[in-house]
């Protein structure tokens, strides 16, 4: 109990370093604080107004809860109008259809500014030609789900040495929405062509979901929010689990002083334990550490709903990495540009007090 103590104790106290946890406990805190200060200043009139605001608040919260139900509804409509395209890119990356010429071209930004002259285009074409015949030409888009993998950081994050070989063989990955009369949840569905490493075809993710206002603090909903995710069984061939490694370790008999050595399997890191995740349990809450493992494997399971899948050859190209960085630099330049104001303001009182 003393080192499941101990344990827990080190748990804690790294949440505690962590300043994001840090900033959300003191939001709440703060927020609390205010709350209070604010109602116990009122007369007790305008506190009873003030608590009608507040269930009108609460009824608005419902109806937004409702509405995210509706979007659900929508996404789960569309995302049968989006599926055909998303078949027909399966079929080009694994190399079942080929496009027509029709469907290849793409006139990109530099070609509409300048027209290339027709004798360069003549001799881009022999070339092309003659690369043509002495290239050895792939089947489809090879390596495409493992280079959108090695490119994204917080899917590279994940990525094993070891994991690469067997997302070579993923040709597809889907996003599959919960039916009208079903608890609302999305099923991530990673398809596989015949591989070495396992029997599976699919291998499937299902996030569930919560789109209803907590009872006991109902201002806190934002709304849709993954509240548990269930994984699915590998059937892995002899030898080729790369979740588990095999270690030797060396016993010494007290008695005799002989000693022998045994082999035990151990876990080992790969993107395939996203397939294993933590189970939530009503009955026992989650330590700091679990927490945090849950939360992240929940924004990836977000991310590859709304990001991945649907742009997934932006990403395999580069185009929505970019995106995402410039929207990283815009809101970085926004900080930086408050920490300089607030500067500025520290030395002018500074100098006003001088």
């Amino acid at each position: 109990m003393d080192a499941d103590n101990e344990a827990k104790g080190k748990v804690s106290d790294q949440a505690m370093q962590n300043p994001q946890v840090l900033a959300a406990l003191q939001d709440k805190i703060d927020s609390v604080s205010h709350s209070a200060s604010i109602m116990d200043s009122l007369p007790k009139s305008v506190k009873r107004r003030v608590n009608a605001l507040k269930n009108l608040q609460v009824n608005s919260t419902h109806i937004e809860a409702k509405f995210y139900k509706e979007v659900h509804e929508l996404e789960r409509k569309y995302s049968a109008l989006y599926q055909p395209l998303f078949d027909k890119r399966r079929n080009i990356v694994s190399g079942e259809v080929e496009p027509t010429d029709e469907e290849c071209e793409w006139q990109n930004d530099h070609e509409d500014e300048a027209a290339l002259a027709e004798d360069l285009k003549k001799k881009a074409a022999l070339e092309e030609k003659t690369e043509d015949a002495n290239e050895e030409k792939p089947k489809g888009v090879p390596e495409f789900w493992l280079t959108i993998f090695r490119s994204v950081d917080m899917l590279s994050d994940m990525l094993q040495e070891h994991d690469e070989p067997i997302l070579k063989h993923l040709q597809d990955i889907k996003v599959i929405f919960s039916g009208p009369d079903q608890p609302m949840s999305f099923t991530l569905e990673f398809h596989f062509e015949p591989n070495e490493y396992f029997t599976n075809t699919v291998l499937t993710k299902v996030y569930k979901m919560k789109s209803e206002p907590d009872a006991e603090d109902p201002f806190s909903f934002e709304g849709p929010e993954i509240i548990d995710c269930d994984g699915c069984q590998i059937d892995w061939h002899k030898g080729k689990d790369v979740t588990v490694k095999t270690i030797k370790k060396k016993q010494k008999h007290k008695g005799r002083g002989t000693a022998r050595v045994i082999t035990k399997q151990v876990p080992n890191d790969s993107f395939f334990n996203f397939f294993n995740p933590i189970k939530v349990s009503p009955d026992r809450e989650l330590d700091e550490d679990s927490e945090y493992t849950l939360a992240t494997d929940f924004e990836i399971g977000h991310f590859f709903r709304e990001r991945i899948v649907p742009r997934a050859v932006l990403y395999f190209t580069g185009e929505a990495l970019e995106d995402d960085d410039s929207f990283e630099e815009e809101e970085l330049d926004e900080g930086e540009e408050e920490d300089q104001d607030e500067e500025e303001e520290d030395d002018e009182e500074e100098g006003d007090s001088k």
